[in-house]
């Protein structure tokens, strides 16, 4: 996903907590954060796409693993003129690399790992919308297959907001979190509130099966 600066050591009071205890959790936390406030009239933006083939990376800044997403985007214009706050809701899916460390750097995947995400972001961007832009702003829009691989070179990637923002537009992300459930392969949590769990192989026996 594209997330290799957002990773973050997790709290020694985190690691404590059971890791679908704090997947339960951070899911409702993630909910109550993926919003904007002070914002104005209705969206200039409120769009679906899918993503295929994007790299996600872990906390050793390997990529571990391939994302296949649901994302819907809804952009706001705000108070602040030339400021605009934008929701990023993700639901999609993962595959792992073979050999790669897991996501929390506890382990080697043996490729068999999969699972569900659920996340996304929120962003604060400054600058102007482009006049005519290169995609709808409602509905759905196309399909875009990133053509990631395994060192993170993503050829067909393609930046969204780049195709509703001048050239020169300034972004930061004041909250980002995603859950990766992969079932028998555990339960990773990424998120700016902290890392816990890992995605690892499941261990034989246990489970229900691939």
């Amino acid at each position: 996903m594209h997330k290799k600066l957002l990773v973050i050591a997790a709290s020694a009071a985190m690691l404590a907590l059971p890791a679908f205890a704090l997947a339960d959790e951070e899911h409702s936390g993630f909910d109550r954060s993926l919003h904007c406030a002070d914002t104005v009239g209705s969206p200039v933006v409120n769009v679906t796409e899918k993503i295929k083939n994007d790299a996600d990376s872990g906390i050793a800044g390997n990529n571990w693993a391939l994302d296949a997403l649901e994302r819907h985007i809804t952009v706001w214009k705000t108070a602040t003129p030339g400021t605009y706050c934008a929701t990023v809701r993700d639901e999609g899916s993962f595959q792992a690399f073979a050999g790669e460390k897991s996501p929390g750097n506890t382990g080697v995947l043996t490729g068999n790992e999969r699972g569900e995400i659920q996340g996304g972001y929120v962003a604060t961007i400054t600058g102007s919308l482009l006049q005519n832009p290169a995609g709808k702003t409602k509905g759905r829009v196309d399909a875009v297959d990133y053509r990631c691989d395994e060192q993170g070179n993503c050829p067909g990637y393609v930046s969204w907001m780049g195709q509703y923002f001048t050239a020169g537009y300034g972004s930061t992300m004041p909250w980002w979190g995603w859950i990766y459930d992969g079932g028998k392969f555990g339960t990773w949590v990424n998120a700016a509130s902290g890392n816990s769990g890992d995605i690892l192989p499941a261990v034989s026996g246990e489970g229900h099966g691939d």
